[in-house]
């Protein structure tokens, strides 16, 4: 019975299991066909929805209108606007012996600082005794100069008086000496001439008494001998006259005459030499004047020097110390302010405020000076002094860069410029830091967008408007910025939605409207100048023979001609078009499909010739006809 009982429970348990299967088997089924549908819809509304709005996922701003304010962030340092700057005046360098405490009020008169002077204190000592050398070189120079005028005096005199005497010899020989000698040979001529005379006449009445045998014949010879005695002299009377006549006289004139001259000319050397030695000593004692105040000046400067040593204040003021007045950073590496330290010439040591007017030290970047003008005015907040806004003015801007800031930067260009402050302000204090604002504009009713939302497209302002799911491009017409905002002044109103990321495809390039230097005309032509210098400049490169081994290759290998099409048909022209960039071929189909008939012609002229040149460079080449394997033209 159990077993009966059994085995009918089992064969009726057996369809109820299969059929509850069967319907679980259903319902599985439908739920996940349910689930598949509930994905698939939610799949296809995302889809359809970003299709419908593909706006959805940009990050935007909705244009805003009210009061803008146009400004310029600067940082700057604070200083006193008068003030007093005391410098170090020493040459070379020194070091700090005492030095008062920064800070202390000091009255007129008082020692700020004593700097080490013992250097010059030896350098005096050295000074001084090149001072009395100098001296002494002075004095000799001068008394050698009296005693060169006084020589060259009595040279000069002594060579006038032998001029003189030279003259008056000459004078005397023609006026006196000559006319004397003259006189005596002629009286000499008239005696002999008596003295023959009566010779004749006592020979004559001699012989008439030897003939009447008066007289002996001795008597008569030494008669006869008187006479040719007396002729004789008389001769030699006469030629002695001729030879002073025509021989002396000249002579002795040429000789007086020379002797002249020569006195002249050495009256004029001795005037010459004279005036050189005088003049020479003078220079010398110039010089000598010269090197000895050189010297003095040079003694009295190292005692002025010692005076500088000490430095005294020239009013009543507080002392600041000028390294805590500069702005310090990578401006000013000097060590601070302190006993021992070095110092350099013309290095600021204090700033003595004499009043309590405060002025601001700041540096405007080039981009922002065409927007900065003096009396623009400027609000200042202190960073020492939170919650407190100061007024001022721009009163100064640098013509030119700070050389400073070029030098450790080369790309940073920043006008050092001065703004005061209003009022006396005794809270603020020498070297503070603060946050300069550059007030350029306020608007009190201003369209204003996030200034990365505006690009310069096609050389306009351009804007990326959002609306109706769609991007729309709208050019813009702006104003001033401050960084942050930039106003718009028309193009663009109050509550429209702007794409703060612009299309990259219409910020990638701008058409170069705004290009100088030999470019000029819209947008389109300017892209095509800009092409055909491309092209130009890439078919000079596509132009170039390809570098190519010549051996084992029968026939030249030659590069692409104009056109894009090598002078031969052959293996070595194919090879050049195949190593070619398709940007490269694509430039040459261009060219060639641009060429006039004429042009065309020319060309397939010069491939006909290159053909030929290659049939025979091969041949001559290979060294005889080319066999079948060879290669073709």
């Amino acid at each position: 019975m159990a077993d009966n009982n059994g085995k009918s429970n089992q064969g009726k348990s057996g369809p109820r299991r299969r059929g509850v299967l069967r319907l679980m088997g259903r319902k599985g089924f439908w739920a996940v066909l349910i689930l598949t549908a509930v994905v698939l819809i939610i799949v296809l509304l995302k889809v359809v929805r970003g299709v419908e709005d593909p706006t959805s996922g940009l990050a935007t701003f909705v244009a805003k209108r009210g009061p803008l304010t146009i400004s310029i962030p600067e940082s700057g340092t604070i200083k006193a606007r008068e003030k007093i700057i005391i410098k170090n005046e020493i040459e070379g360098r020194t070091s700090i012996v005492s030095l008062i405490p920064e800070g202390t009020h000091v009255k007129k008169g008082d020692l700020l600082i004593e700097l080490d002077a013992s250097a010059l204190e030896d350098s005096k000592i050295d000074q001084e005794i090149a001072v009395q050398k100098a001296f002494a070189a002075f004095i000799d120079a001068n008394e050698t100069l009296a005693v060169v005028q006084n020589q060259s005096i009595s040279d000069v005199n002594v060579a006038q008086l032998t001029l003189e005497f030279a003259i008056q010899d000459l004078d005397q020989y023609i006026k006196g000496k000559y006319p004397n000698e003259e006189t005596t040979a002629n009286n000499d001529i008239t005696l002999r001439e008596e003295e023959l005379k009566r010779a004749e006449e006592t020979l004559t009445w001699s012989q008439k008494l030897y003939e009447k045998k008066y007289i002996s014949q001795t008597e008569l010879m030494a008669d006869k001998l008187a006479v040719t005695r007396s002729k004789n002299n008389l001769e030699l009377a006469q030629n002695n006259l001729g030879l002073l006549e025509d021989f002396t006289y000249h002579r002795n004139i040429a000789q007086f005459r020379s002797d002249v001259t020569q006195a002249e000319m050495a009256l004029e050397r001795t005037e010459r030499k004279s005036r050189a030695q005088v003049i020479q000593a003078e220079a010398d004692l110039k010089a000598k004047e010269l090197e000895y105040k050189r010297q003095l000046d040079k003694f009295d400067k190292i005692e002025d020097q010692l005076k500088k040593a000490k430095i005294y204040s020239p009013v009543d003021a507080m002392v600041i110390y000028a390294t805590t007045a500069s702005r310090g950073g990578f401006r000013d590496r000097r060590d601070p302010m302190d006993i021992g330290v070095e110092l350099t010439e013309r290095q600021e040591l204090f700033h003595l405020p004499t009043a309590q007017s405060a002025m601001v030290e700041v540096d405007i970047h080039e981009a922002s000076l065409e927007k900065v003008r003096l009396g623009l005015p400027v609000v200042v907040t202190v960073d020492a002094l939170p919650g407190q806004k100061f007024f001022g003015s721009v009163q100064r801007i640098a013509p030119l860069p700070d050389p400073q800031s070029m030098w450790m930067n080369p790309d940073l260009k920043v006008y050092n410029s001065d703004v005061y402050l209003e009022g006396n302000i005794p809270s603020l204090r020498t070297g503070m830091s603060c946050k300069v604002d550059i007030i350029v504009e306020q608007y009190k009713d201003a369209v204003y967008v996030p200034v990365t939302t505006v690009l310069r497209v096609g050389g306009e302002s351009t804007v990326f408007v959002v609306k109706d799911g769609s991007i729309e491009e709208r050019k813009v017409k702006v104003g001033l910025d401050n960084r942050r905002m930039i106003r718009i002044i028309s193009g663009l109103d109050e509550g429209e939605v702007v794409s703060m990321t612009p299309p990259l495809k219409s910020a990638a390039i701008d058409s170069g409207s705004g290009i100088v230097g030999g470019l000029s005309g819209t947008g389109d032509e300017l892209k095509e100048r800009i092409n055909e210098k491309l092209e130009e400049t890439n078919g000079a490169e596509v132009r170039r023979p390809p570098s190519v081994p010549s051996e084992g290759v029968e026939g030249p290998q030659r590069g692409i001609g104009p056109g894009g099409v090598g002078p031969g048909q052959g293996p070595a022209g194919r090879e050049g078009l195949e190593s070619l960039t398709p940007e490269q071929r694509e430039q040459m189909r261009k060219r060639f499909e641009n060429m006039t008939p004429e042009e065309r012609e020319k060309m397939r002229q010069r491939q006909g010739t290159g053909r030929r040149q290659g049939r025979g460079e091969g041949s001559r080449q290979g060294g005889g006809p080319r066999t079948q394997g060879s290669g073709r033209d």
